[in-house]
């Protein structure tokens, strides 16, 4: 099911583009999606969503930061917010339990993490089995964790990019669905190889959203 790159475009190495028409599913997926800062991953989605390219509708946006403006997006395309401020909880099984309800309240059927700054747990997971996604920034297995860019300038490597993929209880593990590349140029700091990456991402996730949804029984 993996996309690989096969391209070199200025900058960027990106794979191509899925037609429009491979991204048509016969149902519209119902899609609960999880953030902690911006959303920017959360309104490419909602904008392939408008765009009629993904044919879905995000149910909910759960955010545990209460600063977070995944928030405000999510009210610019009329989308429920929810807040889930994991300090409240002891326990990450608990947050995941609050989660859960909130994510069938809204008869959620994928699970998207854009952004999602927590570690996720077995009651998610068996909840919502092969139907939790996660976008990271680096091609992994390389560069697992926080800070995936800072650690590929650290290494000295000259590619990076990002990668969806299932998740699992291994912090960013799981079957990989979708990556992009992106070259690491001589000037790059972290603010602007992160904001290449970034472009990438917002092109990929709709289009992996699609292909993990396809890929089901």
């Amino acid at each position: 099911m993996a996309e690989v790159v096969t391209e070199r475009t200025g900058a960027e190495l990106i794979s191509p583009p899925v037609a429009a028409a491979d991204l048509r599913l016969p149902q519209r997926l119902r899609l609960g999606v999880l953030a902690s800062g911006s959303g920017s991953n959360f309104e490419a989605i909602a904008q392939a969503i408008a765009a009629q390219t993904l044919n879905a509708q995000v149910q909910v946006l759960i955010y545990n930061n209460p600063k977070a403006r995944a928030a405000e997006r999510a009210a610019q395309y009329h989308v429920p917010a929810v807040l889930l401020n994991h300090r409240h909880y002891p326990h990450r099984e608990d947050l995941d339990g609050e989660i859960v309800k909130v994510l069938q309240a809204h008869n959620v059927e994928w699970v998207i993490m854009a952004g999602w700054m927590r570690i996720v747990t077995a009651v998610l997971l068996d909840a919502y089995p092969n139907r939790v996604l996660n976008i990271h920034p680096s091609l992994l297995p390389s560069f697992p964790g926080i800070h995936g860019v800072e650690q590929a300038l650290a290494a000295g490597v000259k590619i990076t990019g990002c990668t969806v993929h299932f998740a699992a209880l291994e912090v960013d593990s799981g079957p990989i669905i979708m990556q992009a590349a992106v070259p690491i140029l001589p000037e790059d700091t972290a603010t602007t190889l992160h904001a290449r990456i970034q472009r990438q991402e917002h092109r990929i996730y709709p289009e992996a959203i699609a292909l993990a949804a396809q890929g089901q029984p």
